[in-house]
Protein backbone atom coordinates (compact mmCIF):
# COMPACT_ATOMS: atom_id res chain seq x y z
CA UNK A 1 0.00 0.00 0.00
CA UNK A 2 1.39 3.38 -1.01
CA UNK A 3 1.95 6.01 1.67
CA UNK A 4 -0.52 8.83 1.72
CA UNK A 5 -1.09 12.13 3.46
CA UNK A 6 -3.83 12.18 6.06
CA UNK A 7 -4.12 15.96 5.66
CA UNK A 8 -4.62 15.74 1.90
CA UNK A 9 -7.18 12.97 2.27
CA UNK A 10 -9.16 14.95 4.81
CA UNK A 11 -9.05 18.10 2.66
CA UNK A 12 -10.11 16.24 -0.48
CA UNK A 13 -12.91 14.48 1.40
CA UNK A 14 -14.23 17.72 2.86
CA UNK A 15 -13.98 19.51 -0.51
CA UNK A 16 -15.83 16.69 -2.27
CA UNK A 17 -18.57 16.88 0.34
CA UNK A 18 -18.76 20.65 -0.08
CA UNK A 19 -18.81 20.27 -3.88
CA UNK A 20 -21.70 17.83 -3.65
CA UNK A 21 -23.44 20.26 -1.33
CA UNK A 22 -22.84 23.12 -3.78
CA UNK A 23 -24.22 21.05 -6.67
CA UNK A 24 -27.24 20.12 -4.57
CA UNK A 25 -27.82 23.76 -3.63
CA UNK A 26 -27.46 24.87 -7.27
CA UNK A 27 -29.90 22.19 -8.42
CA UNK A 28 -32.36 23.11 -5.70
CA UNK A 29 -31.93 26.80 -6.56
CA UNK A 30 -32.60 26.08 -10.24
CA UNK A 31 -35.76 24.14 -9.44
CA UNK A 32 -36.95 26.82 -7.04
CA UNK A 33 -36.19 29.66 -9.45
CA UNK A 34 -37.92 27.81 -12.28
CA UNK A 35 -41.00 27.22 -10.17
CA UNK A 36 -41.21 30.78 -8.89
CA UNK A 37 -40.44 32.54 -12.17
CA UNK A 38 -42.80 30.45 -14.27
CA UNK A 39 -45.46 30.90 -11.63
CA UNK A 40 -45.06 34.68 -11.96
CA UNK A 41 -44.85 34.31 -15.73
CA UNK A 42 -48.14 32.39 -15.82
CA UNK A 43 -49.86 35.05 -13.74
CA UNK A 44 -48.53 37.72 -16.11
CA UNK A 45 -49.61 35.67 -19.11
CA UNK A 46 -53.15 35.27 -17.80
CA UNK A 47 -53.30 38.97 -16.96
CA UNK A 48 -52.32 39.95 -20.51
CA UNK A 49 -54.91 37.57 -21.94
CA UNK A 50 -57.55 39.10 -19.67
CA UNK A 51 -56.54 42.59 -20.79
CA UNK A 52 -56.93 41.42 -24.37
CA UNK A 53 -60.42 40.16 -23.52
CA UNK A 54 -61.21 43.61 -22.17
CA UNK A 55 -60.34 45.10 -25.59
CA UNK A 56 -63.19 43.16 -27.28
CA UNK A 57 -66.00 45.69 -27.92
CA UNK A 58 -69.39 45.95 -29.63
CA UNK A 59 -68.90 46.24 -33.40
CA UNK A 60 -71.99 48.51 -33.72
CA UNK A 61 -73.23 46.63 -36.76
CA UNK A 62 -76.63 45.21 -37.63
CA UNK A 63 -75.58 41.66 -36.73
CA UNK A 64 -74.61 42.72 -33.23
CA UNK A 65 -71.11 41.33 -33.62
CA UNK A 66 -68.05 42.11 -31.53
CA UNK A 67 -64.66 43.39 -32.60
CA UNK A 68 -61.16 43.83 -31.19
CA UNK A 69 -60.53 47.49 -30.49
CA UNK A 70 -56.89 48.02 -31.44
CA UNK A 71 -56.69 51.26 -29.50
CA UNK A 72 -57.22 49.31 -26.30
CA UNK A 73 -54.44 46.85 -27.05
CA UNK A 74 -51.03 47.75 -25.58
CA UNK A 75 -49.04 44.51 -25.45
CA UNK A 76 -45.35 43.61 -26.00
CA UNK A 77 -44.44 43.30 -29.65
CA UNK A 78 -42.80 39.90 -29.19
CA UNK A 79 -45.99 38.34 -27.81
CA UNK A 80 -48.40 36.40 -30.01
CA UNK A 81 -52.19 36.31 -29.77
CA UNK A 82 -55.35 35.70 -31.69
CA UNK A 83 -58.97 36.52 -30.81
CA UNK A 84 -61.95 34.82 -32.44
CA UNK A 85 -65.64 34.54 -31.74
CA UNK A 86 -67.77 31.45 -31.26
CA UNK A 87 -68.23 31.05 -35.02
CA UNK A 88 -64.49 30.96 -35.60
CA UNK A 89 -64.25 34.40 -37.08
CA UNK A 90 -60.92 35.98 -36.27
CA UNK A 91 -61.39 39.29 -34.54
CA UNK A 92 -57.69 40.13 -34.49
CA UNK A 93 -54.17 38.75 -34.02
CA UNK A 94 -50.62 39.88 -33.42
CA UNK A 95 -48.58 41.03 -36.42
CA UNK A 96 -45.88 38.38 -35.92
CA UNK A 97 -48.21 35.38 -36.08
CA UNK A 98 -51.01 34.27 -38.28
CA UNK A 99 -52.63 32.16 -35.59
CA UNK A 100 -52.42 28.67 -34.12
CA UNK A 101 -53.66 25.56 -35.74
CA UNK A 102 -57.03 24.10 -34.97
CA UNK A 103 -55.57 21.71 -32.41
CA UNK A 104 -54.20 24.55 -30.30
CA UNK A 105 -57.45 26.56 -30.54
CA UNK A 106 -59.29 23.44 -29.43
CA UNK A 107 -57.08 23.02 -26.35
CA UNK A 108 -58.67 22.99 -22.95
CA UNK A 109 -59.25 26.54 -21.68
CA UNK A 110 -56.87 27.59 -18.93
CA UNK A 111 -54.24 24.99 -19.79
CA UNK A 112 -50.73 26.28 -20.45
CA UNK A 113 -49.05 25.12 -23.64
CA UNK A 114 -45.61 25.17 -25.20
CA UNK A 115 -45.42 26.22 -28.83
CA UNK A 116 -42.68 27.14 -31.31
CA UNK A 117 -43.19 30.01 -33.72
CA UNK A 118 -40.43 31.02 -36.13
CA UNK A 119 -37.91 29.12 -33.99
CA UNK A 120 -38.91 30.92 -30.80
CA UNK A 121 -40.26 29.08 -27.79
CA UNK A 122 -43.49 30.41 -26.35
CA UNK A 123 -45.57 29.59 -23.33
CA UNK A 124 -49.24 30.12 -24.18
CA UNK A 125 -52.73 29.52 -22.92
CA UNK A 126 -56.25 29.63 -24.27
CA UNK A 127 -59.08 31.34 -22.40
CA UNK A 128 -62.74 31.88 -23.15
CA UNK A 129 -64.73 34.98 -22.24
CA UNK A 130 -68.22 36.37 -22.54
CA UNK A 131 -69.03 39.85 -23.90
CA UNK A 132 -72.57 41.40 -23.79
CA UNK A 133 -73.70 43.43 -26.80
CA UNK A 134 -76.23 46.20 -26.04
CA UNK A 135 -76.54 45.39 -22.36
CA UNK A 136 -79.12 48.18 -22.00
CA UNK A 137 -81.65 46.54 -24.34
CA UNK A 138 -84.64 44.63 -23.18
CA UNK A 139 -83.60 41.16 -22.02
CA UNK A 140 -80.14 42.28 -20.83
CA UNK A 141 -78.37 42.31 -24.22
CA UNK A 142 -76.97 39.68 -26.54
CA UNK A 143 -74.14 37.41 -25.20
CA UNK A 144 -71.14 36.74 -27.46
CA UNK A 145 -68.50 34.14 -26.55
CA UNK A 146 -64.93 34.95 -27.40
CA UNK A 147 -61.88 32.62 -27.49
CA UNK A 148 -58.42 34.09 -26.97
CA UNK A 149 -55.07 32.40 -27.59
CA UNK A 150 -52.15 34.26 -26.05
CA UNK A 151 -48.44 33.39 -25.81
CA UNK A 152 -45.22 35.00 -24.67
CA UNK A 153 -41.59 33.96 -25.31
CA UNK A 154 -39.87 32.14 -22.47
CA UNK A 155 -36.21 32.53 -23.49
CA UNK A 156 -35.94 35.58 -21.25
CA UNK A 157 -37.37 33.62 -18.35
CA UNK A 158 -34.80 30.88 -18.79
CA UNK A 159 -32.02 33.47 -19.04
CA UNK A 160 -33.11 34.89 -15.71
CA UNK A 161 -33.27 31.40 -14.23
CA UNK A 162 -29.79 30.46 -15.38
CA UNK A 163 -28.45 33.84 -14.33
CA UNK A 164 -29.75 33.19 -10.81
CA UNK A 165 -28.40 29.64 -10.85
CA UNK A 166 -25.04 30.93 -12.09
CA UNK A 167 -24.97 33.39 -9.22
CA UNK A 168 -25.67 30.60 -6.73
CA UNK A 169 -23.07 28.35 -8.37
CA UNK A 170 -20.41 31.08 -8.48
CA UNK A 171 -21.09 31.94 -4.86
CA UNK A 172 -20.88 28.26 -3.87
CA UNK A 173 -17.61 27.76 -5.79
CA UNK A 174 -16.15 30.89 -4.22
CA UNK A 175 -17.13 29.68 -0.79
CA UNK A 176 -15.74 26.25 -1.70
CA UNK A 177 -12.38 27.75 -2.65
CA UNK A 178 -12.25 29.93 0.45
CA UNK A 179 -13.33 27.10 2.75
CA UNK A 180 -10.84 24.75 1.08
CA UNK A 181 -8.01 27.14 1.82
CA UNK A 182 -9.27 27.66 5.38
CA UNK A 183 -9.57 23.89 5.91
CA UNK A 184 -6.05 23.37 4.59
CA UNK A 185 -4.71 26.08 6.88
CA UNK A 186 -6.69 24.88 9.90
CA UNK A 187 -5.72 21.23 9.37
CA UNK A 188 -2.06 22.11 9.00
CA UNK A 189 -2.27 24.24 12.12
CA UNK A 190 -4.30 21.60 13.99
CA UNK A 191 -1.92 18.77 13.02
CA UNK A 192 1.22 20.71 13.86
CA UNK A 193 1.31 19.24 17.42
CA UNK A 194 1.23 15.76 15.87
CA UNK A 195 4.10 16.63 13.53
CA UNK A 196 6.07 18.11 16.43
CA UNK A 197 5.42 14.96 18.45
CA UNK A 198 6.54 12.76 15.54
CA UNK A 199 9.69 14.84 15.04
CA UNK A 200 10.53 14.58 18.74
CA UNK A 201 9.92 10.81 18.71
CA UNK A 202 12.04 10.43 15.57
CA UNK A 203 15.02 11.87 17.47
CA UNK A 204 14.99 8.97 19.92
CA UNK A 205 17.67 6.36 19.30
CA UNK A 206 19.68 3.75 21.16
CA UNK A 207 22.30 6.36 21.93
CA UNK A 208 19.87 9.17 22.80
CA UNK A 209 16.72 8.45 24.79
CA UNK A 210 15.83 12.08 25.38
CA UNK A 211 12.15 12.52 24.62
CA UNK A 212 10.47 15.79 25.56
CA UNK A 213 7.01 15.84 23.96
CA UNK A 214 5.80 19.35 23.10
CA UNK A 215 3.38 20.93 25.51
CA UNK A 216 0.93 21.51 22.66
CA UNK A 217 0.66 17.74 22.17
CA UNK A 218 -0.17 17.29 25.85
CA UNK A 219 -2.92 19.90 25.61
CA UNK A 220 -4.66 18.20 22.67
CA UNK A 221 -7.18 15.76 24.08
CA UNK A 222 -6.77 13.29 21.20
CA UNK A 223 -2.95 13.38 21.39
CA UNK A 224 -2.59 13.24 25.17
CA UNK A 225 -3.05 9.41 25.36
CA UNK A 226 -0.57 8.92 22.51
CA UNK A 227 1.93 11.23 24.18
CA UNK A 228 1.60 9.38 27.48
CA UNK A 229 1.91 6.00 25.72
CA UNK A 230 5.07 7.11 23.91
CA UNK A 231 6.59 8.39 27.13
CA UNK A 232 5.75 5.16 28.92
CA UNK A 233 7.02 2.89 26.14
CA UNK A 234 10.24 4.85 25.64
CA UNK A 235 10.87 4.96 29.38
CA UNK A 236 10.46 1.19 29.57
CA UNK A 237 12.68 0.68 26.54
CA UNK A 238 15.32 2.94 28.00
CA UNK A 239 15.15 1.08 31.30
CA UNK A 240 15.40 -2.24 29.48
CA UNK A 241 18.43 -1.08 27.49
CA UNK A 242 20.07 0.29 30.61
CA UNK A 243 19.37 -2.95 32.46
CA UNK A 244 20.69 -4.95 29.54
CA UNK A 245 23.87 -2.91 29.36
CA UNK A 246 24.27 -3.08 33.11
CA UNK A 247 23.65 -6.83 33.09
CA UNK A 248 26.18 -7.39 30.32
CA UNK A 249 28.72 -5.17 32.06
CA UNK A 250 28.16 -6.77 35.46
CA UNK A 251 28.23 -10.28 34.00
CA UNK A 252 31.46 -9.52 32.13
CA UNK A 253 32.99 -8.09 35.28
CA UNK A 254 31.93 -11.05 37.41
CA UNK A 255 33.19 -13.59 34.89
CA UNK A 256 36.39 -11.64 34.37
CA UNK A 257 36.97 -11.62 38.13
CA UNK A 258 36.28 -15.35 38.39
CA UNK A 259 38.59 -16.11 35.48
CA UNK A 260 41.30 -13.87 36.99
CA UNK A 261 41.02 -15.69 40.32
CA UNK A 262 41.23 -19.06 38.59
CA UNK A 263 44.17 -17.92 36.47
CA UNK A 264 45.95 -16.59 39.55
CA UNK A 265 45.46 -19.92 41.34
CA UNK A 266 46.93 -21.81 38.40
CA UNK A 267 49.84 -19.40 38.01
CA UNK A 268 50.55 -19.73 41.73
CA UNK A 269 50.87 -23.51 41.33
CA UNK A 270 53.39 -23.14 38.48
CA UNK A 271 55.67 -20.61 40.14
CA UNK A 272 57.74 -23.32 41.89
CA UNK A 273 57.90 -27.01 42.51
CA UNK A 274 55.27 -28.05 45.07
CA UNK A 275 54.34 -31.15 46.99
CA UNK A 276 51.51 -33.42 45.97
CA UNK A 277 49.41 -32.10 48.86
CA UNK A 278 49.93 -28.48 47.77
CA UNK A 279 48.98 -29.40 44.21
CA UNK A 280 45.88 -31.17 45.48
CA UNK A 281 44.83 -28.16 47.58
CA UNK A 282 45.46 -25.77 44.65
CA UNK A 283 43.39 -27.92 42.33
CA UNK A 284 40.58 -28.01 44.91
CA UNK A 285 40.63 -24.19 45.05
CA UNK A 286 40.49 -24.06 41.24
CA UNK A 287 37.60 -26.51 41.31
CA UNK A 288 35.74 -24.29 43.79
CA UNK A 289 36.35 -21.27 41.59
CA UNK A 290 35.02 -23.18 38.56
CA UNK A 291 31.96 -24.25 40.52
CA UNK A 292 31.33 -20.65 41.58
CA UNK A 293 31.68 -19.46 37.98
CA UNK A 294 29.35 -22.19 36.78
CA UNK A 295 26.82 -21.21 39.44
CA UNK A 296 26.98 -17.56 38.35
CA UNK A 297 26.41 -18.49 34.71
CA UNK A 298 23.52 -20.78 35.64
CA UNK A 299 21.87 -18.06 37.68
CA UNK A 300 22.37 -15.50 34.90
CA UNK A 301 20.63 -17.85 32.51
CA UNK A 302 17.85 -18.43 35.04
CA UNK A 303 17.34 -14.69 35.51
CA UNK A 304 17.27 -14.13 31.76
CA UNK A 305 14.73 -16.92 31.31
CA UNK A 306 12.48 -15.59 34.07
CA UNK A 307 12.58 -12.02 32.73
CA UNK A 308 11.97 -12.95 29.10
CA UNK A 309 9.23 -15.53 29.70
CA UNK A 310 5.85 -13.85 30.14
CA UNK A 311 2.58 -15.58 30.90
CA UNK A 312 -0.54 -14.71 28.99
CA UNK A 313 -2.85 -12.28 30.82
CA UNK A 314 -5.56 -14.92 30.82
CA UNK A 315 -3.27 -17.65 32.25
CA UNK A 316 -4.38 -19.00 35.61
CA UNK A 317 -2.53 -21.42 37.87
CA UNK A 318 -3.34 -23.34 41.04
CA UNK A 319 -0.19 -24.35 42.96
CA UNK A 320 -0.09 -25.49 46.58
CA UNK A 321 2.26 -23.05 48.33
CA UNK A 322 2.45 -25.11 51.52
CA UNK A 323 3.41 -28.29 49.67
CA UNK A 324 6.11 -26.54 47.59
CA UNK A 325 7.60 -24.96 50.72
CA UNK A 326 7.74 -28.35 52.51
CA UNK A 327 9.42 -29.99 49.52
CA UNK A 328 12.07 -27.25 49.22
CA UNK A 329 12.72 -27.34 52.99
CA UNK A 330 13.31 -31.12 52.79
CA UNK A 331 15.81 -30.60 49.98
CA UNK A 332 17.84 -28.21 52.16
CA UNK A 333 17.75 -30.37 55.30
CA UNK A 334 21.15 -31.93 54.66
CA UNK A 335 22.74 -28.53 53.98
CA UNK A 336 21.18 -27.15 57.17
CA UNK A 337 22.55 -30.06 59.20
CA UNK A 338 26.06 -29.50 57.88
CA UNK A 339 25.84 -25.85 58.97
CA UNK A 340 24.17 -26.84 62.25
CA UNK A 341 20.98 -24.93 61.35
CA UNK A 342 17.35 -25.80 61.81
CA UNK A 343 14.54 -25.14 59.31
CA UNK A 344 11.19 -24.77 61.06
CA UNK A 345 8.28 -25.00 58.63
CA UNK A 346 4.72 -24.05 59.53
CA UNK A 347 2.71 -25.03 56.44
CA UNK A 348 0.07 -27.65 57.15
CA UNK A 349 -3.07 -26.62 55.26
CA UNK A 350 -3.06 -26.34 51.49
CA UNK A 351 -2.94 -22.77 50.11
CA UNK A 352 -3.55 -22.59 46.35
CA UNK A 353 -1.83 -19.61 44.71
CA UNK A 354 -1.87 -18.30 41.14
CA UNK A 355 1.70 -19.01 40.01
CA UNK A 356 3.53 -21.73 38.10
CA UNK A 357 4.87 -24.56 40.27
CA UNK A 358 8.36 -24.30 38.75
CA UNK A 359 8.57 -20.56 39.44
CA UNK A 360 7.24 -20.99 42.98
CA UNK A 361 9.79 -23.71 43.71
CA UNK A 362 12.59 -21.48 42.40
CA UNK A 363 11.34 -18.59 44.54
CA UNK A 364 11.23 -20.68 47.72
CA UNK A 365 14.66 -22.22 46.97
CA UNK A 366 16.35 -18.86 46.50
CA UNK A 367 14.83 -17.38 49.65
CA UNK A 368 15.69 -20.37 51.84
CA UNK A 369 19.19 -20.62 50.34
CA UNK A 370 19.73 -16.91 50.99
CA UNK A 371 18.68 -17.42 54.63
CA UNK A 372 20.95 -20.48 55.01
CA UNK A 373 23.96 -18.65 53.59
CA UNK A 374 23.62 -15.72 56.00
CA UNK A 375 22.55 -17.51 59.22
CA UNK A 376 25.06 -18.27 62.01
CA UNK A 377 25.57 -21.83 63.20
CA UNK A 378 23.14 -22.97 65.86
CA UNK A 379 20.35 -20.61 64.76
CA UNK A 380 16.99 -21.44 63.24
CA UNK A 381 15.23 -20.42 60.01
CA UNK A 382 11.48 -20.05 60.32
CA UNK A 383 9.20 -20.42 57.28
CA UNK A 384 5.42 -20.10 57.49
CA UNK A 385 2.47 -20.00 55.11
CA UNK A 386 -0.79 -18.15 55.74
CA UNK A 387 -4.18 -18.78 54.20
CA UNK A 388 -4.20 -15.42 52.40
CA UNK A 389 -1.25 -16.54 50.25
CA UNK A 390 1.51 -15.07 52.38
CA UNK A 391 4.88 -16.79 52.64
CA UNK A 392 7.14 -15.60 55.49
CA UNK A 393 10.82 -16.62 55.89
CA UNK A 394 12.80 -15.27 58.84
CA UNK A 395 16.39 -15.83 59.95
CA UNK A 396 18.64 -14.71 62.82
CA UNK A 397 21.57 -13.66 60.66
CA UNK A 398 23.66 -10.51 60.72
CA UNK A 399 20.98 -8.51 58.86
CA UNK A 400 21.36 -5.95 56.08
CA UNK A 401 22.80 -2.47 56.49
CA UNK A 402 20.29 0.35 55.90
CA UNK A 403 22.40 1.77 53.07
CA UNK A 404 22.43 -1.64 51.34
CA UNK A 405 18.72 -2.34 51.76
CA UNK A 406 17.51 -0.40 48.67
CA UNK A 407 19.96 -2.31 46.44
CA UNK A 408 19.44 -5.92 47.52
CA UNK A 409 17.44 -6.69 44.38
CA UNK A 410 20.05 -5.23 42.02
CA UNK A 411 21.98 -7.74 39.97
CA UNK A 412 25.36 -8.85 41.33
CA UNK A 413 24.94 -6.58 44.34
CA UNK A 414 26.55 -7.83 47.54
CA UNK A 415 26.55 -5.63 50.60
CA UNK A 416 29.71 -7.30 51.97
CA UNK A 417 31.89 -8.53 49.06
CA UNK A 418 34.31 -10.17 51.45
CA UNK A 419 31.62 -12.69 52.41
CA UNK A 420 30.76 -13.74 48.87
CA UNK A 421 33.58 -16.23 48.62
CA UNK A 422 32.63 -17.81 51.94
CA UNK A 423 28.86 -17.91 51.38
CA UNK A 424 29.04 -18.71 47.67
CA UNK A 425 26.69 -15.88 46.79
CA UNK A 426 26.53 -14.48 43.25
CA UNK A 427 24.34 -11.46 43.93
CA UNK A 428 21.58 -12.81 41.64
CA UNK A 429 19.36 -14.78 44.02
CA UNK A 430 17.15 -11.91 45.15
CA UNK A 431 17.14 -10.47 41.62
CA UNK A 432 15.59 -13.74 40.43
CA UNK A 433 13.04 -13.57 43.27
CA UNK A 434 12.16 -10.01 42.27
CA UNK A 435 11.69 -11.03 38.62
CA UNK A 436 9.43 -13.95 39.57
CA UNK A 437 7.31 -11.76 41.84
CA UNK A 438 7.05 -8.90 39.32
CA UNK A 439 6.05 -11.35 36.62
CA UNK A 440 2.84 -11.97 38.60
CA UNK A 441 2.08 -8.24 38.76
CA UNK A 442 3.36 -7.77 42.29
CA UNK A 443 5.62 -5.60 44.36
CA UNK A 444 8.55 -6.45 46.59
CA UNK A 445 9.71 -4.86 49.83
CA UNK A 446 12.53 -5.63 52.29
CA UNK A 447 12.95 -4.97 56.01
CA UNK A 448 16.00 -5.97 58.06
CA UNK A 449 17.90 -4.99 61.19
CA UNK A 450 21.63 -5.37 61.76
CA UNK A 451 22.51 -7.93 64.43
CA UNK A 452 18.89 -9.14 64.66
CA UNK A 453 18.09 -10.86 61.39
CA UNK A 454 16.12 -10.64 58.18
CA UNK A 455 12.48 -11.34 57.43
CA UNK A 456 11.08 -12.13 53.98
CA UNK A 457 7.34 -12.02 53.34
CA UNK A 458 5.90 -12.90 49.95
CA UNK A 459 2.23 -12.30 49.30
CA UNK A 460 1.06 -14.23 46.25
CA UNK A 461 -2.37 -14.08 44.59
CA UNK A 462 -4.73 -16.86 45.50
CA UNK A 463 -5.81 -19.08 42.66
CA UNK A 464 -8.86 -17.69 40.87
CA UNK A 465 -8.28 -14.07 42.02
CA UNK A 466 -7.85 -11.61 39.08
CA UNK A 467 -4.25 -10.61 38.69
CA UNK A 468 -5.19 -6.91 38.70
CA UNK A 469 -6.01 -7.20 42.41
CA UNK A 470 -2.86 -9.09 43.33
CA UNK A 471 -0.15 -7.64 45.55
CA UNK A 472 3.20 -9.30 46.14
CA UNK A 473 5.37 -8.13 48.99
CA UNK A 474 8.79 -9.34 50.13
CA UNK A 475 10.22 -8.23 53.44
CA UNK A 476 13.68 -9.14 54.71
Amino acid sequence: MKPYSLTHRLIITVLLIELLAALSISTAAMLYERHQRFRSFDIMLRGRADSLLGAVQDAEDTQDNVMLDGTEVNLPAEDIYQVQDASGRVLGHSPNWKGPDEGLMAAKPGKFLRVHVNGIRYRALRIEGLRIVDPGDKGGGIPRRVSIFYGSPIDGVWRDIWRAVGFYAATSLTLLAVSGWLIFWLLNRGLSPLRELAAEAAGVSVDSWKFAPPQRARMVRELAPLTLALETVLARLERSFVQQRQFVGDAAHELKTAVAVLKSSLQLLTLKQRTALEYEQGIERCQMDCDRMEEAVAKMLTLARVETTTALPSSSFATDLAQILRQVAEQFESMAELKRLRILVSAEDAVMVDIEAEQLQLLCSNLLLNALQHSPAGSAIRAAVRQDGELAIEDDGDGIAPEDLPHVFDRFYRGDPSRSRNTGGTGLGLSICKAIVSRRQGTIEITSELGVGTRVVVHLPLSGVPSASVKVAVRN
